[in-house]
């Protein structure tokens, strides 16, 4: 029953986002209003919009709040029109419910960054918190990686190419926003993300670990598709990028805490790319083939396989090219592409620090790809980038 309950919830998002994203399928990506403040600034650099923050998360919290603070609102809106349009109210607070059982289970650093947000802009805690789980509770992403280690890279460096693939209710993909973090005593990184998203989907830190994350909804292990003591998804992998540099510090990480669902994390550090096959029961290490490392949205370990084949995953690794250039991933990228569900799409360059990314066009692969340096926003304050 909940199964199919779930399945359900897909089938109506599915044709809510089909039906409000069709007349905006080729609108631009929205603006959000330059703006500096105690150390942080919303700037926009080769027309990616960066929203550059710094500090304590109380400190951190409060730039949320004065930049983005409005469009956080979109984000607050989006489960709710979700679920609603199709009259699954019942549905709605059902996840409000299993929202606030999770809230203990995000890292305390996390939730004083998220109540300082609530308390200054004035958003519905309960809202916010149901839009940053909801992926925990009902599965939507579809998502393609393709990692290239050094030995079959064009560019004598890693690289990682990635389509999010999700529904956009006609407007997630206008919110696109790369944010940098620089946090008190941790890793400064970057997060391919939302206004209003506190955890991570995708993102670099300033060792060069990138990561991106698969939903998977079948497993060989007999886990549970929910547990609900399990740490929030996006802020596992957040966790990832503040406090690991190496592909072996993430996995030992995401071993020692409690997981919340089935999903596979495409990793990449300055020597090689992996997956790690998780879910509540189970972390499975997965290692790169000629010296690529594919990832869709199933298992391929043999103690996880359930579904043996994808369409994305083959072409991802359909072996014509010796060595890969950085338009060779955004081909492969673009060719797994999933039409108007593929919202963003990125090539990171671990060994350089740079980010090429697509958004505000579905489907996002189409491009333009927009080149940023990641490097002096990392290291640099925010005041430099006058």
């Amino acid at each position: 029953m909940i199964q199919r309950r779930r399945h359900n919830v897909l089938l109506s998002m599915a044709l809510l986002a089909l039906g409000l994203s069709a007349g905006l399928a080729r609108g631009e990506p929205g603006r959000f209003p330059e703006k500096q403040v105690d150390g942080a600034r919303l700037m926009y650099v080769n027309q990616v919009p960066i929203l550059s923050i710094q500090g304590s998360p109380k400190e951190m919290g409060g730039q949320l709040a004065s930049l983005v603070g409005p469009a956080t609102g979109r984000l607050v809106d989006y489960p709710k029109q979700t679920f609603a349009h199709n009259g699954n109210n019942d549905t709605w607070t059902r996840l409000i419910e299993a929202a606030r059982a999770l809230w203990p289970n995000i890292p305390a650093h996390h939730r004083e960054e998220i109540d300082t947000v609530v308390r200054l802009a004035g958003v519905d805690r309960d809202a916010l918190l149901a839009g940053n789980v909801m992926m925990d509770i009902y599965r939507g992403l579809g998502c393609s990686s393709l990692m290239v280690e050094p030995s079959r890279s064009a560019t004598g460096g890693p690289l990682f190419g990635r389509n999010l693939d999700f529904f956009s209710n006609g407007y997630l993909h206008r919110y696109t926003l790369l944010t940098v973090y620089r946090p008190k005593d941790k890793h400064a990184f970057a997060s391919v993300g939302f206004a209003g998203l506190f955890g991570c989907l995708s993102g670099m830190n300033d060792a060069g670990l990138t990561l991106a994350v698969h939903e998977v909804l079948a497993s060989r292990d007999g886990s549970r598709l929910f547990n609900p003591k399990g740490v929030p998804y996006t802020f596992a992998l957040r966790r990832i990028l503040e406090e690991c540099t190496t592909v072996d510090e993430a996995e030992k990480l995401i071993k020692s805490i409690e997981r919340t669902t089935m999903y596979s994390i495409a990793l990449c550090d300055q020597k090689q790319a992996i997956v790690l096959e998780v879910t509540p029961k189970s972390v499975v290490r997965r290692k790169a083939i000629r010296g690529l490392c594919p990832c869709t949205n199933h298992f391929c370990s043999p103690q996880l396989i359930v579904f043996p084949f994808c369409k994305r995953f083959d072409t991802l690794v359909r072996d014509t090219v010796k060595r890969f250039s950085v338009d060779d991933v955004v081909g492969r990228m673009h060719a797994a592409n999933m039409g108007r569900l593929t919202l963003q799409s990125m090539v990171f360059e671990p060994a350089g620090r740079r980010l090429h990314l697509a958004f505000g066009e579905l489907p996002a692969s189409s491009g333009p790809f927009h080149q940023v340096d990641l490097k002096p926003l990392f290291k640099a304050a925010a005041a430099e980038h006058k």
